[in-house]
């Protein structure tokens, strides 16, 4: 099959000929081929099977050569089986054809119709709607040249893994036009070939039987490809695959192969909140959950969750960390995962945040052996870095609590011919580079080993307090008072009775004055109510009002108050100073004026009024320091201390500390921009110089 997969993957494309005449979009043809590949899939099959079987029982019993082919459960068409027609069959009549067509298509068993989609209602699930696009092809007066065409693709000589060979490539076809079909889930044969050599290189060909899942199959290309990898290296192993999908027509797609392998179960439905397999654990688990994609449709399920499968929810706009605690909730205990993701899962996300807890949670559990940067331009619908991640539950005593990083950017070849965006491979020698370093451990130009502390980071909490140019906060200026307990303890801030605040603009354009601290009336010719007066007119006025301004004034009855903003002071300036208080100025360290406006509800015995209020409190201001992590508590409040006592320089107050996982790629393997030597530039510009002299020479001439 390999020698001639070119000339059938071309045969396959020749049938959009004729859905461009039809004026079809080219990113609809997958909707248009998918059915009818399917169709001369599953009869592909069914002929070869039915071959076999005439080997072991005389066609001329053919009640007793039907029944055990029904009992292979790989499907089953009357017309196929039991009347040996097939689809070029009933295309050599094209006056009955119509007939013949439907004839056929209802000639398959149940199941098989079900999932191509034959004459469904409105309420059912279509999968493949292999009558609804037939229909549409009618209409279009192309049904009968496109089945044809399709009919003349013979498949019946080759085996299952080459006919899945062929099946990827075209999935691939489709990927490069249609990112809303295939393309999302399609990962390219290279990379899976670097997932299963990877697997393999794990395993030996102990016979013990393989399990291998994939929770967001679509085509059932990765899950399929591993498997089929796998089974080259280790014919003695037998596997079984597993798979769910929610994509109808990939779902299908997938369900169809999954019959004509020998142990295979492929499930309909999302993997996050239809769960198929609850109860079942898997020696390998691979993945390529879609980049990006929000999960708010089906956030109230998630949140009400019950397996325990999520150990924290990440941001609603993209799912990908819940398809992987997913995976690792499926994981055997001594399984291996390998998942695909974008760079978004390595960094996004603040400590504390559902994206650095999950990170976290996977340290913290020392799921994961190993980071592998792809190169750009290696999928055919994005050209963005993507990364594998290696999850490995059954460690080497060795790699405990260690991490390798490959960065694996570099490790391709380019593509002679692009395949949509893709336009880099990695070839068999670069993945055996990938492989060798996983395998060896060990550090090399393009791999680096870190315990996995190294991705922690403390969030360290603290409360500054601001002081002036004297290095003084209003705090020292709060009086200690006495409480119940017997405890002193400094009031939070002082509490002005002003008798009128005033603010003008630098200019002098405009004004605000405030002399009433409880307004009680307004002007009912312009407001409806005091509430109305508060809101339109008030709350307006002190939101206006800025301290740092240097003429805000707060002014009492024996002194004002305002911010010197050179000083980074509150001053208080005595209004009838005695000689001794030299001229009654005094700095009171840096602070805030706080003015609040509130209104305050109707009681027994008082009407609704409006208040201001007006304090001074120090300035406090919260802030964090991000601080490299030790696991010992000790050491790593040590570091936190060393850190405070070299950078900061206001007084502080520790809050909260909240670790964080990371991993910054770009950090790890940055490589500085090689500057070049000072007499190389001078010469350049010497040459530079010159030309420019030659030129104004040549002008003017």
């Amino acid at each position: 099959m390999s020698q001639n997969i070119s000339q059938y993957e071309s045969d396959v494309w020749k049938t959009a000929d004729l859905l461009i005449g039809a004026g079809i979009k080219q990113s609809d043809f997958p909707k248009f081929m998918m059915p009818f590949f399917a169709l001369i899939m599953v009869e592909s099959r069914l002929i070869r099977y039915a071959k076999e079987l005439e080997s072991e029982i005389d066609r001329k019993d053919i009640d007793g050569f039907i029944e055990e082919f029904k009992d292979l459960g790989l499907g089953f068409n009357d017309y196929v089986v039991r009347e040996n027609k097939t689809l070029k069959d009933i295309c050599k009549n094209d006056k009955t054809f119509d007939v013949d067509f439907h004839a056929y298509l209802k000639a398959f068993d149940s199941e098989t119709k079900y999932l191509l989609g034959v004459d469904k209602g409105n309420e059912e699930a279509k999968f493949l709607d292999i009558s609804g696009v037939s229909g549409q092809l009618k209409k279009k007066g192309i049904l009968f040249a496109s089945v044809k065409t399709w009919s003349e693709i013979d498949l019946a000589p080759f085996n299952n893994s080459e006919i899945t060979t062929l099946e990827e490539h075209i999935k691939r076809k489709w990927a490069d036009i249609s990112a809303e079909t295939a393309g999302e889930q399609y990962t390219p044969d290279d990379i899976i070939s670097l997932i299963s050599e990877i697997i393999a290189s794990k395993m030996v060909d102990n016979g013990k039987f393989l399990t291998i899942f994939d929770p967001t199959c679509g085509g059932g290309n990765l899950l399929f490809g591993v498997e089929d990898k796998i089974q080259e290296k280790f014919p003695n192993r037998p596997t079984a695959t597993f798979g769910q999908d929610w994509s109808d027509s990939l779902y299908a797609l997938a369900k169809i192969e999954s019959r004509f392998r020998k142990d295979s179960k492929i499930e309909y439905g999302n993997s996050l909140t239809d769960i198929k397999f609850i109860h079942n654990k898997f020696d390998i688990v691979v993945a390529n959950p879609p980049y990006g994609v929000d999960w708010k449709g089906y956030k109230k399920d998630i949140d009400n969750d019950q397996t325990e499968r999520f150990h924290d929810i990440p941001s609603i706009s993209d799912g990908q960390f819940l398809f992987t605690q997913h995976i690792l909730y499926h994981l055997a205990d001594d399984g291996l995962s390998i998942v695909v993701h974008n760079g978004s899962t390595l960094f996004s996300g603040d400590a504390g945040s559902g994206e650095s807890n999950i990170r976290k949670f996977f340290f913290d559990n020392d799921y994961v052996e190993a980071l592998i940067q792809m190169p750009t331009d290696e999928f055919f619908n994005t050209g963005i870095y993507t990364y594998l991640w290696v999850f490995n539950k059954n460690k080497p005593v060795e790699r405990k609590d260690k991490v390798i990083l490959i960065n694996g950017s570099e490790l391709f070849v380019p593509l002679k011919k692009s395949r949509g965006k893709k336009r880099k491979e990695m070839d068999l020698e670069n993945r055996k580079i990938i492989v060798e370093t996983l395998t060896n451990f060990k550090e090399t130009g393009f791999a680096k080993v870190f315990d996995k502390w190294h991705f922690y980071f403390n969030k360290q909490s603290i409360m500054l307090t601001n002081v002036d140019e004297n290095g003084k906060s209003l705090e020292a200026e709060l009086p200690v008072k006495t409480n119940k307990e017997g405890e002193e303890k400094r009031v939070k801030s002082i509490v002005l009775k002003p008798v009128k605040i005033t603010q003008t603009e630098t200019d002098d354009s405009s004004a605000i004055e405030i002399t009433e601290f409880e307004i009680s009336t307004f002007d009912p010719a312009r407001f409806s109510s005091l509430d109305d007066c508060f809101e339109k007119q008030i709350k307006p006025i002190i939101a206006e009002l800025d301290y740092k301004e240097k003429n805000l004034k707060v002014i009492t009855e024996k002194a004002s108050y305002y911010y010197d903003a050179d000083k980074e002071s509150l001053v208080e300036q005595l209004l009838s100073p005695s000689p001794s208080e030299r001229a009654g100025v005094r700095l009171l360290g840096c602070g805030k004026i706080v003015i609040k406006a509130s209104l305050k509800k109707t009681s027994k015995t008082k009407p609704a009024f409006i208040e201001i209020t007006v304090e001074l409190t120090p300035d406090y201001q919260k802030d964090y320091e991000i601080v490299p992590y030790s696991p010992n508590p000790e050491e790593n409040q040590q570091r936190i201390d060393d850190f405070m006592a070299k950078f900061i320089t206001k007084p502080f107050e520790y809050l909260d500390n909240v670790i964080g996982a990371e991993i910054n790629f770009n950090k790890v393997f940055y490589q500085p921009e090689q500057l070049r030597e000072v007499p190389e530039i001078v010469a350049d510009l010497q040459v530079l110089e010159n030309e420019l002299k030659t030129l104004e020479n040549e002008l003017a001439l």
